[in-house]
């Protein structure tokens, strides 16, 4: 018997296995194939606006998503410069094949755990918790927990046109059973659909018209383990920008009368933030232009992924409207764009820790729970994993609230919103998100993976040893005044207003058009140890820095986590029974009797719970 079966082998399976394996428990990775670990499926890319915080966040817990990234990104970007520091998100373009082959070597060199080469067909339960799987060859396979990851593979559906073929990925077989089975033991299923843009050959294109769109000059890696004066560990690409324009919309208008999506063929609800080409025009039609991004799918890879051209259309439509486009008029398409429709499980139909309601040790992870994205895939599959692993282990659940971490409020919104189109995780969906930054994620979250054992703690150490240097640096700059002899000349040059008298360092280092760096220089600080300490150590560095920018944002936001925080700490019982409090509306007794909320916190970010309805569950409470 295995302590954790782990159904699919996409960024969703490889963290839940991996970080269950590495906490003790015996691990079963099921998997139609054991080369398409951790496949991109479409943009050969991690990270991106919000979805980089995942990343950053997933490698503090102790995530492999970050390092596989680093060792096969060719082209690394912060995102936002120009915006203010909670928004700024890294991402990298990835070598496609690469990325698998890392993903294969972490997961096979990992202790405790078995891949088997199957297709799962059926979860096995008895009286309310699950026993087990069985495979298309047969096999029964017994398992303590289950976590289904299976992607977009249920009962998928592939649509070019008015063609449709089954399958989960381009020339690959989509998975049957599981989803009859899971509707035996009564749970709701949905479906959704998302797409993937036309595959086109590199040497086709015409790249001296195209606007270069080149990597940072001093790239920053994701994982926190990742030595940095050794990455990039392969050589920089660059990517392209092109445009589409009234032509290019006018041909693609032409295949609408045969596009699945407007001709019901498709029934899944698409993704509203990342729509095809043709729902872009529809819904965009003031719009005469769309953005494109020509990106390499590897070094060796002739393919080149026309990100923004994501379409079902007939692929000669396809075709025929990239040669309008600049820089396409030759282009030759390798693969066209397709669409693919598939299975989910409305999340209100698990908890917290990703189990679900219905069955004791049945874990949902990944796009079956509604969401879009690697990243979001890949953050829900390491919760399952620690998740389902304490219960193995008979521990404590591990809970990320809103408040902690972006993680937090993905499965937050799953669980108290649910959805009925893909999920992407979004800055502004945090309330708290200037303290839910990419580069503090260590400090957020490193001390959670050292106790569950996924993080070495002397990497914890050095984390102890940045805050103190961080907390002295602080200290340095609120009680170090500068001469108005001593930085009016550097106010000047930086554009900034000069002063009469002295001002301390942090009161300075507010002026958008100060650096702290700078400050810190002008005032012979050389013998001080906490100035060595600060200016040698360029990440404490820069949290000194932000934190004196936006202390007052910062302060303000840390004060409504601590009003909200007593409406968290008012748990609920989870066998409460809200049907039979008849003071609740109708619409809150039946949203809250199928989300089950842990607290009042939790409750009251239900859709259609009013604040009435809150009082009325204090009151009870109380009582």
């Amino acid at each position: 018997m295995y302590d954790i079966i782990v159904i699919g082998g996409g960024h969703a399976g490889i963290e839940a296995a991996s970080a269950s394996a590495r906490m003790g428990c015996l691990i079963a990775l099921i998997s139609m194939d054991k080369h398409a670990l951790g496949r991109m499926s479409c943009n050969p890319a991690i990270g991106g606006t919000a979805k980089g915080h995942l990343v950053r966040e997933i490698d503090a817990l102790g995530g492999i998503m970050g390092k596989i990234a680093d060792r096969t990104g060719i082209q690394f970007r912060m995102l936002n410069k120009s915006k203010g520091p909670a928004v700024w998100s890294p991402r990298c373009q990835s070598d496609r094949e690469l990325y698998s082959e890392e993903a294969y070597k972490v997961v096979s060199s990992t202790k405790n755990l078995e891949f088997i080469e199957e297709s799962a067909i059926e979860l096995v339960a008895e009286d309310g918790k699950v026993k087990g799987i069985k495979t298309q060859s047969g096999r029964f396979i017994e398992g303590k927990t289950v976590i289904l990851s299976a992607g977009t593979f249920l009962n998928a559906l592939m649509h070019t046109g008015l063609r449709s073929t089954s399958g989960g990925r381009f020339g690959e077989k989509p998975s049957t059973g599981i989803t009859e089975s899971l509707e035996k033991l009564g749970f709701e299923k949905g479906r959704l659909k998302t797409g993937t843009p036309p595959r086109l050959a590199k040497n086709s294109i015409d790249w001296d018209v195209l606007e270069i769109q080149p990597g940072d000059e001093n790239p920053q890696p994701f994982s926190y383990q990742t030595n940095i004066s050794e990455f990039p560990y392969l050589p920089q690409l660059d990517c392209h920008i092109t445009h589409t324009d009234p032509d290019v919309h006018k041909i693609l208008e032409k295949g609408f009368n045969k596009s699945p999506m407007f001709t019901g063929l498709i029934n899944g609800v698409g993704p509203r933030y990342c729509p095809s080409i043709e729902d872009k025009i529809v819904r965009f039609s003031e719009k005469k232009s769309h953005q494109l991004f020509l990106e390499p799918e590897g070094m060796d890879s002739d393919l080149i992924y026309l990100n923004g051209f994501s379409s079902s259309l007939p692929a000669e439509i396809q075709l025929e409207a990239m040669h309008k486009i600049k820089g396409l008029e030759n282009v030759e398409m390798v693969r066209p764009g397709y669409a693919v429709e598939y299975d989910f499980f409305p999340p209100h139909q698990i908890d917290n820790t990703l189990e679900t309601k219905l069955i004791q040790g049945l874990y949902f992870a990944g796009q079956v729970n509604g969401t879009s994205g690697y990243e979001e895939a890949a953050a829900q599959g390491l919760m399952a994993g620690i998740n389902a692993a304490l219960k193995v282990q008979g521990k404590k659940e591990f809970v990320l609230k809103r408040s902690e971490a972006y993680i937090g409020v993905l499965i937050d919104d799953l669980v108290t919103k649910s959805t009925e189109e893909p999920y992407r995780i979004f800055t502004s969906r945090a309330e708290h998100r200037l303290l839910l930054r990419q580069d503090n994620a260590d400090r957020r979250l490193m001390s959670y993976s050292t106790e569950l054992g996924l993080i070495d703690k002397n990497m914890y150490k050095e984390i102890s040893i940045r805050e103190g240097i961080i907390t002295a640096g602080l200290d340095l700059c609120r009680n170090t005044k500068l001469h108005a002899k001593v930085v009016n000349e550097y106010l000047e040059l930086s554009g900034s207003s000069t002063i009469e008298s002295s001002e301390t360092i942090s009161k300075l280092c507010k002026r958008p058009e100060t650096q702290l760096k700078d400050l810190l220089k002008l005032d012979g600080l050389d013998n001080n140890p906490n100035f060595n300490s600060l200016i040698n150590n360029h990440n404490a560095l820069r949290q000194v820095e932000i934190e004196l920018k936006y202390e007052g944002y910062m302060k303000r936001q840390q004060e409504a986590v601590e009003r909200l925080e007593k409406y968290e700490k008012l748990k609920i019982p989870l066998t409460l029974n809200y049907l039979t409090l008849k003071a609740l509306s109708t619409e809150a007794k039946e949203k809250l009797d199928r989300v089950k909320p842990r607290s009042i916190g939790q409750a009251s970010r239900i859709s259609g719970v009013t604040p009435s309805d809150i009082s009325i569950l204090l009151v009870y409470l109380k009582k």
